[in-house]
């Protein structure tokens, strides 16, 4: 080979720069083969080696995958780096610039390498059970800042010729400006640390964010943002400090709780509302959910009834039982026997304050299926019964009309002109 260069340099001998432009040609077409064979034998090999391996999912494998590639792109400049000294005819300068940028390259490849490296652990970390409960995206974030500034000051070191240590020495003077410079990311990692130490948030969570147009669920924790998919689809993002500095709420309760709740209100109109005679009460026994209430009730009143009476009181100082409250008795058997009610959560049937549009008979319970559909499913089922059982109990819903033009009232309903159900005073 050397007796090859030597006999091609006697003929080129009358053009000097042509033998430059060979060998240098030369050069770079070696450092062209280097890079094919280390692809071609260390890339491919350890594709297939990972391919017939499971790795996790396909995120994870890719991300492998880009981590090999830039480390074989450190082999043809090495080569070029080494090689450019020995081009005969090759200016000093030229020759020492061309192997500082080659230094360099290596540099960003180490660090492009570096940071396929942290993708790859967060990927492997992210197969923990407790990963999105203890997200470590954010931390590995500071770290490639961290290693693109290692990777700046090394480079232009290389291409200064001058020592890190001494660029590292004059950013002292710097400091303040750098404080300014990465001021969010100095507030989002403190941010980070304290929503991760409190457990505050974490990929899945359903937040709600009224101040950010925030409501769905947490996507991806980084180390300025966090990803929040609303309802519609849509992606909310949002700076993490927010999530210190602003209110919002966290349904993980709820979800771990395994109960959603069922907080809505039936509006009954004030003149329906009366008391129950013994016809209507006897009718009223053939609800199976009202047989214990009425007899219970019965031995009370009878009880408070017949004390008063030998009082000297007169018979219109009795309790007597009201369709109102029986209604509201009947509501919450049905609520403890629904099967998709949870019965170890509460389980409320209360009368709120009167108002002009009637009075609000609020339910309030959980069910046992804490999905959306689902749950809007139940609950409109249970309202729909609800609504259509009323009149069996002598009430009305207040509805009122926006056009009261021509508008008869109906006469009331009652246990004479309707089949009862169920109540309490």
């Amino acid at each position: 080979m050397i007796a090859y260069l030597e006999k091609l340099e006697k003929i080129l001998e009358p053009y000097p720069w042509s033998y430059t432009i060979v060998i240098a040609f030369a050069l770079l077409l070696t450092a062209l083969l280097a890079n094919w064979l280390v692809k071609l034998l260390l890339v491919d090999g350890m594709r297939k080696l990972l391919k017939n391996r499971a790795f996790g999912g396909n995120e994870e494998r890719e991300t492998r995958f880009h981590l090999i590639p830039r480390l074989a792109n450190i082999v043809p400049l090495l080569v070029l780096s080494g090689g450019v000294k020995f081009i005969p005819g090759m200016p000093e300068t030229l020759s020492a610039l061309i192997s500082k940028i080659c230094n360099s390259g290596i540099i960003i490849v180490l660090a492009l390498a570096f940071a396929a490296l942290l993708d790859l652990i967060n990927s492997v970390y992210q197969r923990r059970p407790d990963a999105n409960s203890k997200p470590i995206k954010g931390y590995l974030q500071v770290l490639k800042i961290l290693i693109t500034v290692v990777a700046v000051i090394m480079i232009i070191s290389t291409l200064l010729n001058r020592s890190p240590m001494l660029l590292l020495s004059g950013l002292g003077a710097l400091a303040a400006v750098l404080m300014l410079i990465f001021q969010d990311t100095i507030l989002s990692l403190v941010a980070s640390v304290q929503i991760g130490s409190n457990d505050m948030v974490r990929v899945g969570d359903w937040i709600e964010m009224p101040s950010q147009n925030a409501d769905g669920y947490v996507i991806d924790i980084a180390l300025h943002t966090i990803k929040v998919q609303n309802w519609d689809k849509t992606i909310t993002t949002l700076p993490i400090r927010k999530l210190i500095t602003d209110s919002f709420k966290n349904w993980r309760g709820m979800t771990e709780a395994g109960g959603r709740r069922i907080k809505r209100s039936i509006y009954l109109d004030q003149k329906s509302i009366r008391f129950l005679n013994e016809n209507d009460i006897s009718h009223l026994k053939e609800f199976v959910l009202l047989d214990d209430y009425l007899e219970q009730k019965k031995l009370e009143l009878a009880e408070w009834n017949k004390n008063l009476i030998e009082s000297g009181a007169k018979p219109i100082n009795c309790r007597r039982v009201t369709n109102l409250g029986t209604f509201r008795a009947y509501i919450g058997q049905y609520l403890r026997n629904h099967p998709q009610i949870h019965q170890d959560m509460i389980i409320m049937v209360r009368q709120l304050h009167p108002a002009a549009n009637g009075i609000p008979l609020e339910i309030y319970c959980f069910t046992n299926d804490i999905r959306w559909d689902i749950y809007e499913g139940i609950q409109a089922d249970i309202f729909d019964h609800l609504l259509a059982i009323i009149p069996e109990f002598g009430l009305r819903v207040f509805q009122q009309c926006s056009d009261s033009s021509g508008f008869i009232v109906p006469p009331a309903v009652t246990l004479e002109n309707a089949p009862l159900r169920g109540g309490d005073s």
